[in-house]
């Protein structure tokens, strides 16, 4: 089976890799950005014409935090959709038999019930923080049921919750929160300082799910699922985020203290997926998050730039 993994130097890319080639029985194709620009259709479509895979993981996107989000809503709109459309058009005229798009948990409504069901999507308004990216992974969701709707093509959707691991981005001015403070608090750390300021009130909810459990997810759902609607993957539990900064500070080893800027953002109140579907495949996540945290600060260490104080 000749698997595309569309990208593969991403987090969440680099774990797929890692999990197929840990299974060792499929031919996995990658390209760089270098190689193959996935906002330009043409390159694209040559690629697929000569190539041909079996499968394709769309972990393509561009990603980041609130201000990230907030500074650049066209280029969040725009290459996202290119990405997923090029991909998506292309793979299936090339007899593509199987396509995994990857969505976000953030395309569910801001004030949507908890735990959040797979039928939350488009019940209410979205999070302002993050609306174009989330417009732009919906636009995706339904690309992929217009193709099994119209053509019959075996398209399905993932929804996974908040993502952090080995490959992660930890630029404290375009990460998620957790690799987000990882830097700040390694930082704080290293130059001997007392405090750390952070975003908001600390009394948000999350769930956060390592990106090698999540990879695990997907094969899972490549190998077991084939259906229209969309499929949550999460740990079915979740903490404040104040909860998570004291579990990243033992970690890093930060003794001093946090002030919360309440006049900065919280984001969305709570997000905390229903993942009753993915389990009923037979799929749990491995790897606590304390675990989790602490392998991820190694990783940081020997890899990440940010480190380097």
């Amino acid at each position: 089976m000749k698997i595309f993994v569309a990208g593969h130097r991403g987090m969440v890319g680099s774990a797929v890799v890692r999990a197929l080639e840990k299974r060792g029985r499929d031919l996995v194709l990658t390209r760089s950005r270098q190689e193959l620009d996935l906002t330009h259709a043409v390159e694209v479509e040559k690629w697929f014409a000569r190539e041909k895979p079996d499968q394709v993981i769309d972990a393509a996107a561009r990603v980041g935090g609130i201000l990230e989000n907030s500074r650049r809503p066209v280029e969040f709109l725009i290459e996202n959709t290119r990405i997923q459309n090029n991909l998506m058009e292309s793979a299936f005229r090339h007899g593509c038999q199987k396509f995994l798009f990857l969505g976000s948990s953030c395309i569910y409504p801001k004030h949507a019930h908890q735990p959040i069901r797979e039928d939350s999507l488009m019940s209410g308004p979205l999070e302002s923080t993050n609306d174009a990216y989330a417009l732009a992974k919906i636009a995706g969701v339904r690309l992929a049921q217009a193709y099994r709707d119209e053509y019959g093509k075996s398209a399905i959707s993932a929804m996974p919750t908040n993502l952090y691991g080995p490959g992660d981005n930890f630029d404290p001015e375009s990460s998620h929160a957790l690799p987000g403070m990882i830097t700040k608090f390694h930082r704080a750390k290293m130059q001997g300082e007392r405090e750390v300021v952070l975003w908001g009130t600390g009394s948000p909810r999350r769930e956060w799910l390592h990106v090698d459990n999540l990879a695990d997810g997907l094969l899972v759902l490549l190998e077991h699922y084939d259906e229209r609607e969309i499929v949550n993957l999460g740990v079915g539990e979740d903490l404040t985020i104040k909860e998570l900064a004291e579990k990243v500070m033992k970690a890093v080893g930060f003794a001093g203290s946090i002030r919360w800027d309440t006049g900065k953002p919280d984001g969305t109140p709570r997000k905390l997926l229903d993942v009753s579907k993915i389990r009923a495949l037979g799929w749990r996540p491995t790897i606590p998050i304390d675990q989790g945290i602490a392998s991820t600060y190694e990783w940081f260490l020997k890899n990440a730039p940010e480190a380097k104080v």
